[in-house]
């Protein structure tokens, strides 16, 4: 474990780590070392869990969501979530159960999650108080607190806090109305609490506390976005942007504190407004990386969400985003299934490797490359292993065999890159027959 500084900030970085990092990122060790200590860069993992680098020069990253419910709170079918997740490419999982034994689920998932793993503390501590008290409203900031702590016992690895719901932000919020109001659960949960108790968020009164945890313990900080707009019409208003302004000053606050800050970001957003989004997150919270929820860029899809939000991700991405949660085809109607976790993933994937191309991200266009030549040589067997997603390739080709095995069944003998080579070895002056 080395300490690295840079303006008075310090980080504990365990050595191998970063090595493992730059190794798998293709990029400079001690470039990648100046970025960690700059915060343009946050790097976590280790222990058993693999190495992640997100922000600044990286592969974008994508995050799956997965957690018990009220209605289906069996563990086990979050752990059948987490295995699909991962082996179709997740770069982190968070749990958001809010149904069952909470403890026992993250304590579950984390021994089974070979990869780094958020949480989200105030879902457990609103439900435990409604399990004590019989209502949510009874939690307190102690009580808060007190559950970021044993969370952060059980080497969880970041944790999204919405610092950002302020008294200040949420007049901000109302001094222009919304379509479609608060739709962060976290950050309607503690807007519910302060109104309740006319009081400011504890996360950012006592934001020196939490940090003191987080720092003891090696825990990064997610800055949730808890006034995210959750409606096209509600993007980039007066609440979000006050949201932005504020957690710009607790990234720095937490970087003096030595803890690993990232930002969270809408959300619904128009196309138009995405480019805009990031430049405001980069400018505000001082290139802090940026992870971000889609953004979804239609609020009419439902069922297809996984859609909408893989078009606003490349957009995002592209234009600077480090970080894209994924959103499943279940997003806004129900908890997503095995099949929803799959399809959310690859979704997210594609929209993030997309702007990785664009972003000059190195390995990014080698591999498209790659791709292109198996598919001029008509290489299947190079083409599968290529493919982001094999078993879609394998299984997809095998639905429509056609009979010449070096052909697919939409052309058949009248391929278009079997007539190219042809020509190609026609112009090249060697005989065919």
């Amino acid at each position: 474990m080395s300490e690295m500084s840079v303006e008075g900030w310090s980080f504990d970085i365990d050595e191998t780590v970063l090595e493992q990092v730059a190794e798998d990122e293709k990029t400079d060790l001690a470039t990648l070392r100046q970025r960690v200590e700059a915060g343009t860069v946050v790097v976590m993992g280790g222990n058993g869990v693999a190495p992640l680098g997100i922000g600044q020069g990286l592969r974008t990253k994508i995050n799956a969501n997965l957690g018990t419910s009220p209605d289906f709170p069996d563990v086990e079918d979050e752990l059948d979530k987490l295995h699909a997740a991962v082996a179709v490419g997740a770069d982190t999982v968070m749990d958001l159960s809010t149904g069952g034994d909470l403890d026992e689920t993250r304590r579950r998932i984390r021994e089974e999650c070979p990869v780094v793993m958020g949480i989200v503390p105030v879902y457990q501590a609103m439900v435990e108080a409604d399990q004590q008290y019989g209502d949510t409203m009874a939690m307190t900031g102690d009580s808060l607190l007190q559950v970021i702590e044993r969370q952060a016992q059980d080497d969880v690895d970041f944790m999204t806090l919405h610092c950002g719901v302020t008294r200040e932000t949420l007049r901000a919020v109302y001094t222009q109305p919304r379509i479609g109001g608060i739709v962060s659960r976290g950050g309607s949960m503690l807007a519910a609490w302060m109104t309740e108790h006319n009081a400011e968020n504890p996360l950012y009164e006592r934001y020196d506390d939490l940090l003191a945890i987080l720092r003891e313990h090696g825990v990064a900080i997610s800055l949730g976005d808890g006034l995210r707009p959750g409606a096209l019409a509600d993007a980039t208003d007066a609440g979000q942007v006050a949201e932005t302004r504020v957690l710009g000053e607790l990234v720095l606050r937490a970087r003096q504190a030595g803890v690993q800050a990232f930002v969270e970001g809408p959300g619904h957003v128009p196309l138009d407004q995405i480019e805009a989004n990031v430049i405001l997150e980069k400018q505000l919270c001082h290139d802090a990386p940026f992870y971000v929820l889609g953004p979804l860029v239609t609020d009419v899809a439902p069922g297809y969400d996984h859609i909408t939000a893989a078009i606003g991700g490349a957009i995002c991405a592209a234009a600077g985003a480090d970080y894209l949660c994924y959103v499943t085809p279940a997003e806004h109607l129900g908890l997503p299934t095995v099949d929803d976790v799959i399809e959310g993933v690859i979704a997210s994937r594609i929209a993030g490797h997309a702007a990785d191309l664009v972003k000059g991200v190195p390995g990014a266009a080698q591999w498209d490359d790659a791709m292109s030549a198996a598919r001029k040589h008509l290489n299947w067997a190079d083409m599968e292993e290529l493919a982001l997603d094999p078993g879609k390739v394998r299984t997809r080709r095998g639905e429509r065999p056609t009979m010449d095995p070096k052909a697919c069944s939409m052309c058949g003998r009248f391929c278009s890159i079997r007539a190219n080579l042809l020509v190609e070895a026609r112009m090249q002056g060697v005989k065919t027959p």
